[in-house]
């Protein structure tokens, strides 16, 4: 089907067909949008321009600099008192502290229904 593009009232592309054999008040299949294009191709999130690529030295060059420093990060933490086994507590506590929650709301979901 053949369409023409024209103006709305907000100045964004309306999508009209044309031609004999459209009926006046026809639903159309896909909805107008003014915050997206419906026809557009597709987009990946995760793209990468052409400019950005690095050759596979240079990435193992940076994630050894990365390695380091993040070393120097966990050396100065030590120092400061800081012990891995406090931090798995603490995740260890997070955890049980969430399930606790998530019983919580389950019942309250469950009080509101009644």
């Amino acid at each position: 089907m053949n369409t023409e593009q024209s103006a709305g009232a907000n100045n964004c592309p309306v999508s009209t067909p044309e031609g004999k054999d459209v009926r006046k008040g026809a639903v159309k299949r896909t909805p107008f949008s003014k915050f997206k294009k419906v026809h557009s191709n597709f987009k990946s999130p995760l793209q990468v321009c052409e400019s950005a690529k690095v050759s596979p030295a240079e990435e193992v060059a940076e994630l050894v600099r990365r390695r380091e420093q993040l070393d120097i990060e966990i050396t100065q933490l030590e120092a400061e008192g800081y012990r891995v086994d406090e931090l798995e507590h603490h995740i260890d506590m997070l955890h049980e502290y969430n399930d606790i929650k998530d019983i919580g709301q389950s019942l309250l979901g469950r009080i509101v229904r009644l």
